[in-house]
């Protein structure tokens, strides 16, 4: 079964014009959404994307169903601890609540604009040079270790970019915010408002993501079509969800875990790949290697979801139960501690 054109275009453009207006939205009627309706928002985008999953079995069969629902599941992952890092950008400088809505519409845009110059990148890439897999594979690998590493950004480790710290010296910013107004009048000075260092911020960690998503989906589809659906769908609601997570970013202790463990596992699965329809002629005299496996989807799309779930399962339950014993065996060791004393 094969995916027409016309199905194609019609289904990109309904999503472009989806997305783009509930940025206009904001943007006409800016408000901090209550959680009922971050969650309905966030419930429909959802439940949008997994109807499509269900379209998309119907018009091209199982394998484009299955390799659009791992996508999907990776830049969905991929896109909420981006937006972790948003949280601790907009904690960092001190945005006003009001005015974080206007950010987090900079940043979906330029997520979007970003993801989309990798991805027609990256399709030429590959059309053009197969070995890009090995490159691709690498990159996810060390990506996966240098995330397990740092188990994640925290906003005591946050620290200025040299981009930003420039900024600073450079550009005449002035201390307090005027509003969401990048400029603003200090006497009869024009200077730029903090605003502007938030704004590089955001663009300069939009590229970071953009680096490692991109090679991660085509990981597991060399469709432009579904790597297109994925990456729209995986942006779609991520203001919403913002809102809706708030202090909940804080408690998933382990979704860089996770990730780095998604992002390994399709980095082996492309180096796999690439060796089993190997073309390079100093690997194995430029035929295929016997013993590289052709990874399905499905297990692709088990890996990711399981991984997913018990990354939540772990946060959300295991975490705290540990947290709880630990500062019960703290408060009885102190206990401890001050009967001792008071027996001297």
């Amino acid at each position: 079964m094969t995916v027409t054109r016309t199905f194609e275009i019609t289904t990109l453009a309904v999503l472009g014009l989806l997305l783009l207006g509930d940025l206009a939205l904001v943007a006409r009627r800016p408000h901090v959404p209550s959680m009922r309706e971050a969650g309905l928002w966030v419930a429909f985008y959802v439940a949008l994307a997994l109807g499509f999953a269900v379209v998309l079995l119907g018009v091209g069969g199982g394998d484009k169903a299955g390799e659009f629902l791992a996508g999907w599941a990776t830049e969905y992952s991929l896109s909420v601890d981006n937006l972790f890092v948003f949280v601790i950008i907009m904690s960092r400088f001190a945005v006003p609540r009001n005015n974080q809505q206007k950010v987090l519409i900079v940043g979906i845009i330029l997520s979007l604009l970003l993801r989309g110059a990798c991805i027609l990148l990256g399709a030429a890439a590959i059309e053009a040079f197969s070995w890009v897999f090995y490159l691709f594979g690498g990159f996810l690998v060390y990506t996966a270790v240098q995330l397990l590493r740092s188990h994640g950004p925290t906003e005591q480790e946050y620290r200025d970019s040299a981009l930003i710290r420039h900024a600073r010296k450079v550009l005449p910013i002035t201390e307090t915010y005027d509003g969401a107004r990048l400029l603003t009048r200090v006497g009869r000075r024009r200077m730029l408002t903090p605003m502007v260092v938030v704004l590089l911020a955001i663009g300069s960690t939009d590229v970071l993501f953009a680096l490692d998503s991109i090679p991660a989906i085509f990981g597991l589809t060399q469709d432009p079509f579904v790597v297109f659906t994925a990456t729209l769908f995986a942006l779609m609601g991520l203001r919403q969800l913002y809102f809706l997570l708030g202090g909940l970013l804080d408690r998933l202790v382990y979704l860089s875990q996770g990730l780095s463990v998604i992002l390994a596992f399709i980095g082996v699965k492309l180096i796999l790949e690439a060796l089993h329809s190997n073309e390079l002629h100093w690997v194995n005299g430029g035929d295929p290697v016997p013993w590289a496996p052709a990874v399905p989807i499905w297990l692709s799309l088990s890996v990711i979801v399981g991984v997913l779930v018990a990354t939540t399962v772990l946060s959300l339950v295991v975490a705290p139960r540990r947290a709880a014993r630990r500062e019960a065996r703290d408060a009885l060791l102190k206990a401890g501690d001050h009967e001792s004393a008071g027996a001297r």
